[in-house]
């Protein structure tokens, strides 16, 4: 099992960065890329939870969202081809004086699988670089989307 923690600071407010969290429409694979409108499927939504599939590239899982505290999120992970067990991701959104908010993203990959395994065993070593560069393309995202034009700013790390 690897746990990856990362920290990003953005200029979008929790609560924009909950409602990208929480858009499951087409488009969604421009916000987050292991998010492919072919793989998306709502099964069920209120006002604070979601169950949902999602994917990309053969590899999906189906997650319930839990935002009935918009300031931590947690996805947890209930089918998957690849994760089990104590899979999910949780965000953690806190506002800063400054009026910036700080992104704590915690993602947990439980394999499976022998696929799940190995691939869990590569994202906690030396897959977190990779995942660090989508949560910054995800926070630029989320500033263009909410700023209507290209990001100015650039997520800064901690």
């Amino acid at each position: 099992m690897s746990t990856i923690h990362l920290t990003h600071t953005t200029t979008a407010t929790p609560e924009q960065f909950l409602a990208a969290l929480t858009d499951f429409g087409p488009g969604r694979g421009q916000l987050f890329g292991n998010s492919a409108d072919s793989y998306l499927r709502v099964h069920d939504r209120d006002a604070t939870h979601a169950d949902v599939t999602e994917g990309s590239n053969h590899i999906w899982e189906r997650l319930h969202y839990d935002w009935s505290d918009p300031r931590h999120i947690v996805m947890t992970t209930t089918d998957s081809n690849l994760w089990g067990g104590a899979s999910g991701h949780t965000y953690t959104l806190t506002p800063r004086p400054d009026g910036t908010t700080e992104v704590d993203a915690v993602v947990v990959r439980d394999g499976k699988n022998a696929t799940g395994h190995v691939l869990g065993a590569v994202l906690g070593t030396v897959g977190r670089g990779v995942l660090d560069r989508q949560l910054v393309k995800t926070i630029h995202a989320v500033e263009t989307r909410d700023s209507g034009g290209p990001s100015t700013g650039s997520p800064r790390g901690r």
